[in-house]
């Protein structure tokens, strides 16, 4: 990767402006967004550009310059009109009416090779009429940290946003108590829609349910195609919404995540993981582990998201129920917690190295891996890492192998819940053909890396971005997450 400062450039020759854009979102009308501007930048130095996206859009890597990220997404040439959503939002369980697209607009929207519509939307590109007194700026640190999240969750199988580019911008920011600026960035994020549990809201605040009635047609047709021609289709969606959250959920409890800020505003009405904050992967098994420092009576701790994403599915009823039956929506809701269970324990039983575990035992080994984790407080991801490292097909012949060549599991005798754990793992095993360990061995590689976004290494990322401004530590943390190791 190359770090350009932009000359003069032609637009016409900048593929990213000549994408085939689609007026998906503006075409519902005003009601919905405010036309802005982008802020003007000092400075526009290319930090990530994310070249695995591109094919997706019909982009050669190879092809597509430096300065055609900078062009297209730090100086927002060639690009009108660009929009900031309206939205509102429950915050910490209090309705605020004063939010909106503060810092960033939708820049515009692309169909993939998937034929999905996808959107570009940025972070960080100034003002707009919903930013409240902020400066409408991301700093360089967020920026990069909403890069590794993204990246990490997405090669740990979470559905999530994921960043295109980064742009250092040059303006000096002040942030809280700092002595002294901190370095600004613009981001732009793929994801598939910015429509959020927020936008309804704000729609039933209003109250306008011709609008909301408008807003949800657009969503199903466009992200739930599937339903469109279905005579219950407001129902169904809304039960999809439920399975997609619940299964969401699950993703962020298997990868040890903790989103942080679980506001509505900060939930996708396609069920993906967005606008990444103060997030944090858990060290250790902690339920009341907190990642966001200002949640100061942990509502939105690492146990507590699944439980949240339920609560805000049922507000989200309120809005909805101008255009769906209220029973029809709770029925749906119902089924929440049977989504969620099932594929946290698909995921976990992954993580144990069993893609499919047909095995009456295999809950008790569940349970048995998440209480010998909070006992132990080992740390969460090594723990996994340590068994994808040293398993063995001797396995088989006594429990007493179990991750015995690890330093990090008690010695037998020393833990009774290890002890049985390894009796479990090693009893499984042997009721399972011998030709499954090499496909266990590999399960437990693939879906258990080395590398774990926790908070020392991306403090240790961005010390030597600030004391050295060296990049490499950065890139080449991102390389071991892309390749999974």
């Amino acid at each position: 990767m190359t770090l350009a400062e932009t000359p003069n450039y032609k637009n016409s020759s900048n593929p990213f402006l000549t994408l085939k854009y689609e007026s998906a979102l503006e075409s519902l009308g005003g009601d919905y967004y405010d036309e802005v501007a982008a802020a003007e930048f000092p400075q526009h130095l290319l930090r990530w550009r994310n070249d695995e996206l591109l094919p997706r859009f019909g982009l050669d890597p190879q092809i597509v310059k430096d300065e055609d990220f900078i062009t297209a997404f730090g100086k927002f040439q060639g690009r009108k009109p660009l929009l900031a959503l309206r939205y509102h939002g429950y915050q910490f369980g209090e309705y605020n009416g004063q939010l909106g697209d503060g810092r960033g607009f939708l820049y515009g929207q692309v169909r993939a090779n998937d034929g999905e519509l996808y959107d570009f939307g940025t972070k960080g590109s100034g003002r707009t009429p919903y930013s409240r007194g902020g400066d409408g700026m991301l700093t360089l640190k967020g920026g990069m940290r909403e890069v590794l999240a993204a990246e990490a969750l997405h090669y740990l199988g979470v559905r999530t946003s994921r960043c295109l580019s980064m742009i250092e911008t040059g303006l000096p920011l002040w942030r809280g108590d700092e002595p002294s600026p901190t370095r600004s960035s613009v981001m732009v994020r793929m994801s598939s829609s910015h429509i959020r549990f927020g936008t309804f809201e704000r729609l039933h605040y209003f109250q306008r349910p011709d609008l909301t009635k408008k807003l949800l047609d657009h969503v199903i047709e466009h992200y739930y195609r599937h339903l469109s021609a279905e005579q219950d289709k407001y129902a169904l969606f809304y039960a999809e919404l439920v399975k997609r959250v619940a299964e969401l959920a699950a993703q962020w409890m298997a990868a040890g995540f903790c989103h942080g800020v679980l506001n509505t505003d900060n939930m996708s009405i396609t069920g993906e993981s967005f606008d990444y904050g103060p997030y944090a992967f858990i060290p250790s098994y902690n339920p009341y582990f907190i990642a966001a420092y200002f949640d100061y009576s942990g509502r939105y701790c690492y146990s507590h998201q699944p439980t949240i994403c339920q609560l805000n599915l049922e507000m989200l009823q309120e809005p909805l129920k101008a255009i769906i039956n209220k029973g029809e929506m709770e029925a749906g809701l119902v089924k929440f917690g049977e989504y969620y269970e099932a594929e946290y324990s698909s995921l976990m039983l992954k993580k144990l190295g069993f893609e499919d575990l047909p095995h009456p035992e295999a809950g008790k080994l569940l349970n048995l891996t998440i209480e010998f984790l909070k006992e132990s407080q080992v740390g969460y991801h090594q723990f996994f890492y340590e068994m994808a490292r040293t398993f063995s097909s001797k396995w088989r012949d006594e429990p007493g192998f179990v991750m015995n060549s690890s330093d990090i599991v008690p010695v037998p005798g020393a833990s009774g819940i290890f002890d049985d754990w390894c009796i479990l793992y090693h009893t499984i095993l042997n009721d399972l053909e011998r030709d499954c360990i090499d496909v266990i061995a590999q399960t437990l590689t693939v879906h258990n890396p080395e590398t774990a976004l926790l908070r020392p290494v991306i403090e240790s990322i961005w010390e030597s971005i600030v004391q050295e401004d060296n990049w490499q530590p950065f890139y080449d943390l991102v390389e071991q997450i892309q390749s999974r190791k």
